[in-house]
C-alpha cells in the first residue's frame, strides 16, 4: 500500500494535514534534539523528509522503512543517506546502538505496536531516549467530533485529488480512529521498558508528542 502511495507521499500529507505537518515536524526535531555525531534511527521514515532536521542538526541518521518504494523515491532525493529496509517488530540493527530512536504516523502501521516499542528499546543506547510522533485522538469533545467528521467524510475526495492511492487514505482513516488514546500508549510505553514516559498534544491532540528514555 504504501509502495503506491510513495510518489505523491510528501505533497499529500501536506495537503491533508492542511499544513501543520509541518509544525509537527519541527516539534519532533526539538524534542529529538539531535547533536553533532549522534547516532539518530528514524523508523518509518518514508522518503526521509522527516530525517532532515536530525542532519541539519549534524547526526548520523538511518533512515529506516519497511517500504521499498519509499526508500526508492527516499534515495533519489537524498542519495547520500543510509536508508536501509526493516521490519519494526525485527529490526535489522544491534543492541544498544542509537542516542535516540524516533518513529512519525508509522507506529499504528506496525502489526504488534508492543513489539515495535520493544524493539526502540533494544537499539537504543542506556541512556538514550525514543520521541514518537503519532496521530491520536482531541482532548474536547465538540472539536474530536468536528475531527472524525473530517477524517471519514473529508479526507477521502481530498486524498482523490492528490493521491496516486487515495484508497490508501481511507485506511489510514480507520486506524486513525481505532488508534489507542494518549495514556494507553504511555503505559505501552512503560511496559516496554522506558522511563520518565511523558506526552502532550499537538493541534489539540490530533496529534501528540510521546517520549521515553533508557534507564
Amino acid at each position: 500500500m504504501f509502495d503506491d502511495v510513495a510518489a505523491n507521499y510528501d505533497l499529500t500529507n501536506d495537503v491533508l494535514s492542511l499544513g501543520q505537518d509541518r509544525r509537527w515536524r519541527k516539534e519532533v526535531a526539538k524534542a529529538v534534539d539531535a547533536r553533532p555525531a549522534q547516532k539518530v534511527l528514524d523508523l518509518a521514515a518514508g522518503t526521509a523528509t522527516s530525517s532532515q532536521p536530525f542532519v541539519k542538526a549534524g547526526a548520523y541518521v538511518v533512515p529506516c522503512d519497511f517500504s521499498l518504494g519509499m526508500l526508492r523515491v527516499g534515495k533519489k532525493n537524498h542519495p547520500w543517506m543510509p536508508f536501509t529496509a526493516g521490519d519494526g517488530t525485527k529490526l535489522p540493527f544491534r543492541d544498544d546502538v542509537f542516542d535516540a530512536v524516533t518513529i512519525s504516523f508509522g507506529l499504528r502501521n506496525i502489526q504488534d505496536t508492543e513489539q515495535a516499542l520493544r524493539e526502540l528499546y533494544r537499539v537504543t543506547k542506556p541512556g538514550g531516549r525514543v520521541v514518537i510522533c503519532e496521530f491520536s485522538h482531541p482532548t474536547w469533545a465538540p472539536f474530536r467530533t468536528v475531527y472524525e467528521e473530517y477524517l471519514m467524510r473529508a479526507l477521502p475526495p481530498v486524498a482523490r485529488a492528490v493521491s496516486s492511492n487515495p484508497d490508501a487514505y481511507v485506511y489510514l482513516a480507520e486506524s486513525i480512529q481505532s488508534w489507542p488514546d494518549q495514556p494507553t500508549l504511555a503505559g505501552m510505553l512503560r511496559k516496554a521498558g522506558w522511563s520518565r514516559v511523558a506526552h502532550r498534544n499537538l493541534t489539540g491532540g490530533i496529534v501528540a508528542l510521546h517520549r521515553g528514555f533508557k534507564a
